[in-house]
């Protein structure tokens, strides 16, 4: 874990809220802010809502109660962890916050999804076995562990976060690939698809997406790193060009169906907005 990360305990009114994600009724973020620095990371729009100033991805505060919080009147319902952080984040492995809201919701009568890029997830297989209807989702968008630490730098490998859908599998609980965010050029998700075929359940998809305080930030890395690409960047993410997206699509739908892989393309056609 980055050392020079700021870390703070708060007391939160409460950690399940409604949420407007497709699907989920109810969203649980046990942490605010994220030490996985991703490159792109959209939820930087957070720092509005959380008096800080330092950079995104040097903070995080702990959602820290002194009562219970046992869910109530959640039966049928979908309830997403997490929104806008990882909720294995390395600082799960002290606080157990996430552990302890699953040992709460498992007999709710929800049904949980978890998505993450953390390894961490494993620790919790004890009670994932004792949820009827849990899915657990594995982020990642590239085979190439270089490019992975260039870009997401504080996440699990590329090999470990496929050892968890493997293991996952074998313990009997369903999982998917969230293969996301796509770059344009980088992410091979042939290869995704390869990688985890015979221990994932489906796979899911989505671009890269860059509000306002990401885009400079990609946009400096594809100039001095990859200079050849500038022109493809520049022509979806300042002149929203969205044939590459449209293009992309289709081929993974009919690559998809011709294989029979069960998938879902997310692609958005537009640039979010702050």
């Amino acid at each position: 874990m980055n050392n020079s990360l700021k870390v703070k305990e708060i007391i939160a009114r409460g950690y399940i809220n409604p949420s407007k994600l497709p699907g989920s009724d109810y969203v649980i973020n046990p942490y605010v802010g994220c030490p996985h620095r991703c490159m792109y990371c959209y939820a930087e729009f957070m720092k509005r809502f959380s008096n800080h100033d330092e950079p995104w991805g040097t903070f995080v505060d702990v959602k820290i109660r002194s009562t219970s919080t046992r869910p109530i009147n959640l039966a049928g319902k979908n309830v997403f962890l997490s929104s806008v952080t990882d909720c294995y984040n390395p600082l799960e492995e002290k606080y157990e916050l996430t552990r302890k809201l699953l040992q709460q919701l498992r007999y709710s009568g929800a049904a949980i999804t978890i998505l993450t890029k953390s390894a961490l997830v494993l620790r919790d297989l004890d009670i994932f076995r004792q949820m009827p209807d849990i899915t657990i989702g594995v982020s990642m968008n590239t085979t190439d562990d270089l490019f992975r630490q260039e870009i997401e730098p504080g996440a699990a490998s590329v090999l470990n976060r496929l050892y968890v859908l493997k293991t996952l599998r074998e313990n009997g609980i369903r999982n998917w690939m969230h293969v996301s965010p796509l770059f344009p050029h980088f992410s091979d998700w042939k290869a995704l698809l390869e990688a985890a075929a015979g221990f994932t359940d489906r796979f899911t998809f989505e671009n890269l997406k860059l509000r306002a305080a990401a885009l400079p930030r990609v946009l400096l890395y594809i100039t001095q790193k990859h200079p050849q690409l500038k022109e493809l960047y520049e022509q979806i993410y300042r002149q929203n060009n969205m044939d590459y997206w449209r293009s992309t699509r289709k081929e993974i739908l009919a690559f998809c169906n011709a294989r029979k892989i069960s998938a879902a393309v997310h692609f958005s056609e537009k640039e979010p907005q702050e």
